[in-house]
């Protein structure tokens, strides 16, 4: 890639990240008269109460999720409960952070924008827009630590590991607007990195966008990077859409833990060599990429024909993600440095050497072992796209240039 600029979208977002209180939350359940039966994931979100019961269902089970609310105004009056702090997020948004700090530029699609975008994005990330008039719809960001507690009326709920939960209502993303200056910044980009269409909902619009975005594409040079990251589909079926548009260009195509179970459609224990194996040659059958990628908390690992040549990107990947998880916001190339100084997860490195072993077309690398007291485990994902993509470029001086 050299030091070809690269170009990350599809949309970003202005994000409420909730300060977790164990307190608050069991109060509010309290409040609502919410049982331990009532628990459940798959309800519709239409106002606090279902809100909070969804909540509670995912840190039950110490699992992540991106879930749909019919109204932002229900993020809004839940928000005010706790304290919390304003970032900005979207995985080319939080690539892109993460690539400045370790003083890699890039160019951003949105497809919404306000003052607050404005402010917090730093000078070496420019960008071009789509939206023709400023919007602001918060994503709400609920992260919990493992063995958060949550007093019900008439039980205990107990988380068994630390995640993240997303939701939203985000017409702009769910428009997914491309804007007409994209074209131009791909003419000379080193790489791309789409993700975003899972917040669509409609499917004719859908494939309006995809062929809009494939005409913007036909200025990338041929040798360019194309990373896909999966997400978390609002509707599943809308995926194979893309798939069925994309795939033919397509580098990489990453994805986490939880997307991977999405796709085999059962749990997967990720330190089980042969479980996972079998789910990576599975998805690898449906997604037959150069390179799919999947990231999780104890391993990364791409499979595929081109597998080996991002070996170094995903060392690169882990190690940044890594950081985050550690310091949060605002990470440097120092602190990565520091980073790859602890020790690996031993289970992780494990299960590398044995899905290396019967996977021919497979290369990984191990997570890192880190003991946080409180862990950012928000945008990991994201961020692990940017060091991704870092270890593919050389670090270049920021031009803070602004379309």
């Amino acid at each position: 890639m050299g030091r070809r600029r690269l170009v990350l979208g599809l949309g970003g977002t202005v994000d409420y990240e909730l300060r977790w209180d164990s307190a608050v939350l069991g109060r509010l359940a309290r409040a609502h008269g919410i049982r331990r039966h009532e628990v459940t994931s798959t309800s519709p979100i239409v106002d606090e109460r279902s809100l909070i019961v969804s909540i509670l269902a995912f840190v039950a089970s110490g699992t992540g999720a991106e879930r749909f609310v019919s109204d932002s105004a229900v993020i809004e009056y839940f928000s005010a409960h706790f304290a919390y702090d304003v970032t900005l997020g979207g995985t080319g948004v939080r690539a892109g952070l993460a690539l400045a700090g370790l003083g890699i530029p890039s160019t951003q699609h949105l497809v919404s924008i306000d003052d607050t975008v404005r402010r917090l994005l730093p000078e070496a990330v420019s960008y071009v827009c789509s939206a023709d008039a400023d919007t602001l719809d918060p994503h709400l960001i609920v992260q919990y630590p493992a063995g958060a507690q949550v007093q019900l009326v008439d039980a205990d709920i107990v988380s068994p590991a630390s995640n993240r939960l997303i939701f939203a209502n985000d017409p702009p993303n769910r428009e997914m607007a491309i804007a007409p200056a994209l074209s131009a910044e791909l003419t000379d980009a080193g790489g791309f990195l789409v993700s975003g269409f899972n917040t669509m909902q409609d499917h004719s619009l859908l494939e309006r966008r995809l062929g809009e975005l494939q005409d913007a594409m036909r200025t990338l040079p041929a040798d360019a990077l194309l990373y896909y990251e999966d997400a978390g589909f609002y509707t599943r079926e809308f995926s194979e859409t893309v798939r069925a548009r994309l795939l033919p260009r397509i580098d990489v195509y990453g994805m986490n833990e939880d997307e991977l179970q999405e796709y085999v459609g059962r749990s997967v224990r990720l330190l089980d060599a042969d479980e996972v194996a079998d789910a990576l040659r599975e998805v690898h059958a449906l997604i037959p990429v150069p390179a799919l990628v999947v990231h999780t908390r104890y391993w990364a690992v791409a499979v595929g024909p081109q597998a080996a040549r991002h070996r170094k990107a995903l060392d690169s990947a882990v190690s940044v993600a890594a950081t985050r998880y550690r310091l949060g916001d605002g990470i440097t190339a120092d602190d990565v440095a520091a980073t790859t100084g602890l020790p690996r997860h031993e289970g992780g490195g494990e299960l590398i050497r044995a899905v290396e072993g019967s996977l021919p077309e497979a290369a990984g690398v191990a997570a890192f072992h880190l003991d946080v007291l409180a862990p950012t485990t928000v945008g990991l994902g994201d961020t692990f796209v940017g060091g991704f993509l870092a270890g593919h470029v050389e670090p270049v001086r920021a031009t803070g240039r602004r379309s």
